[in-house]
Order: structure tokens, then sequence, then C-alpha cells
């Protein structure tokens, strides 16, 4: 059955610009900018508030309203307070070395491994390292969820029993919960 879908989010100290399908917020963290395109849904901007209006809309439509809604509350709240990933650095059998190098996350001596493991870093993330901890921030919750897992990723290990060889770097919070 179809049915008119209306969804207001309301804007708490945070700006937004909408240019042709694209919704620009700043805050006081940062900017944030992506890109809502679906023929049936209408994004609109209305005093404070963002509208989200589908006609007659089916499952999909619903759905789809109800993702821009997520997407757009996590981007209000990535520039209000930024979205921050942490990873633990383990290394049980040999010290590893994990640094920073340019846009590149290396790291060295992983299982005794005379390459280095690298990986780049997400445009749009900001990576630091405190002692055993790795802190992943940006005003984009899938950027700094990508760059988190990418680092997490980089240090896979296989062909090794995974009870005994725990050494890499582990997701130990995501933006809004503790794991």
């Amino acid at each position: 059955m179809k049915e008119d879908i209306t969804k207001e989010i309301e804007l708490r100290e945070v700006t937004v610009e909408l240019v042709g399908n694209s919704l620009k917020f700043k805050g006081p963290k940062g900017e944030a900018e992506r890109i809502f395109l679906n023929p049936k849904v209408n994004v609109a901007i209305e005093g404070n508030k963002i509208i989200l209006k589908s006609l007659k809309a089916t499952k999909r439509e619903k759905k789809i309203v109800g993702s821009f809604e997520s997407h757009i509350k996590n981007l209000i709240e990535g520039v209000l307070n930024l979205h921050t990933y942490k990873l633990k650095i383990c290394s049980g059998h040999f010290p590893m070395n994990v640094a920073i190098v340019g846009s590149e996350i290396v790291i060295k001596n992983f299982l005794g491994e005379s390459v280095p493991r690298k990986v780049k870093i997400v445009t749009g993330a900001d990576v630091k390292i405190n002692g055993t901890e790795i802190v992943v921030t940006s005003t984009n919750k899938e950027i700094a969820g990508q760059t988190a897992a990418n680092i997490e990723s980089l240090c896979r290990i296989t062909n090794r029993d995974k009870r005994i060889f725990q050494d890499g770097c582990y997701i130990i919070h995501k933006s809004g919960k503790d794991i």
C-alpha cells in the first residue's frame, strides 16, 4: 500500500546548505558533505529543519527515506562531536612498531616480518598514535569506520593459529558504543 512519507530532522548548532543534491553541513568541529540522490525522495530545507518527503512511497522508498534520515543524523553528530574509533595495538611475540608516515600507517616487525605492512589513511580522517592506542577521528562516520577497518585488516593473520598468535591492531571503541 502506497502512502506519503515525511520526515523532519531538526538542526541544532549546525548550518546546512543544499546545493543540487548535495547537503553541506558546517559545525563547531568541521564540515561534512554528502550527496542524497533519489528521484522519488525530495530533500528540502525549511527554517532549521531538513524535510525528507516521498509521495506514494513503496517499501523501497520508505527504506531510502529512513537511510537518508540516519545518514543526515550521523553527519550532524559528526560536525558537532567528531566520530571516534579507537584501536588497541597488541604484540605478544615480536615488538611491533606502528608509525604514521605521510598519509600512510606503517607497521614494522609484525610477527617478525622483514617487509613493513602499509595502508593509506582515507582522506578526511585524522589518525593519532598514543602509546599502544590508535585514535581515528573524522566528521564523517563512514570515513572514520573505514580507516579503522583498514588498519585492523592490515594486521590480518593467515596460516597461523589465531588462539596463539593474537598480535595485531583491534578495534576496541566505535563511535557511540564500546565493544
